[in-house]
């Protein structure tokens, strides 16, 4: 899975090289990793989680 995926750097990724993230959609399913480490390990989320994962961000849900 996501052998074949366009990877996209999140707009919140520093320029400094930490804290980079990358996200692939794949029909249903969509794969987060460390764009530092891109042959290592991926998070495999369904796209409903996804979309409320990212509902909650926005919601401020996970705000410190």
């Amino acid at each position: 899975m996501f052998e074949h995926a366009i990877w996209k750097k999140s707009s919140r990724s520093d320029g400094q090289g930490a804290n980079c993230v990358e996200v692939a959609v794949e029909t249903d399913t969509v794969g987060v990793r460390d764009s530092k480490d891109r042959g290592g390990a991926v998070l495999a989320y369904a796209a409903d989680d996804w979309t409320a994962f990212l509902s909650g961000v926005k919601a401020g849900e996970f705000d410190r």
